[in-house]
């Protein structure tokens, strides 16, 4: 299991505006995704604000926007599950190449809840729904907002925040 020795993070982000961008595709794995993203959030003390886009391919620009408004940090949901054709590739490519390239280029973090999977039965295991294994949406809500109050203590030497690893 992909998600064995995760750390437990616990986070206070009183204050903390954070975005989560979520593709539209397989509403359930969606649903639960969202809902572990969007808790987290909560039981830290931020902010969020849900912004729906069409698919995976779409993440990256609604993410560099978000980054761009004045968001802490953006947490980005989607589902790519693998079909016949090469198109599972190059969109799990460009949707994964583009959200680093946004965090990289405006410095700010973003959970990476983009679910890769062979097949339908992977996502809902690893959605955050009951019965689940993992939730990726809790991960990426956990990361983002980890690396937003580690961040400031990096841009000013001597200055680290603890965040609960």
């Amino acid at each position: 299991m992909s998600g064995s020795g995760a750390p437990g993070i616990q986070i206070d982000a009183e204050g903390k505006r954070v975005a989560i961008v979520a593709s539209s595709w397989h509403d359930t794995v969606m649903d639960g995704l969202i809902e572990g993203a969007t808790s987290t959030c909560t039981r830290s003390g931020a902010v969020s604000v849900l912004y729906r886009v069409p698919g995976s391919f779409e993440l990256p620009l609604a993410a560099q926007v978000a980054a761009r408004a004045g968001f802490d940090a953006v947490i980005a949901l989607g589902v790519i599950i693998r079909g016949g054709t090469p198109h599972f590739e190059y969109v799990c490519d460009a949707a994964t190449s583009g959200l680093s390239r946004v965090a990289l280029d405006t410095g700010v973090p973003v959970g990476f809840g983009l679910l890769t999977c062979d097949d339908e039965a992977q996502a809902l295991d690893r959605a955050g729904l009951p019965g689940s294994h993992e939730d990726k949406g809790r991960e990426a809500a956990e990361a983002a907002l980890s690396l937003a109050l580690t961040i400031p203590g990096i841009r000013r030497p001597g200055s680290g925040v603890t965040t609960g690893f």
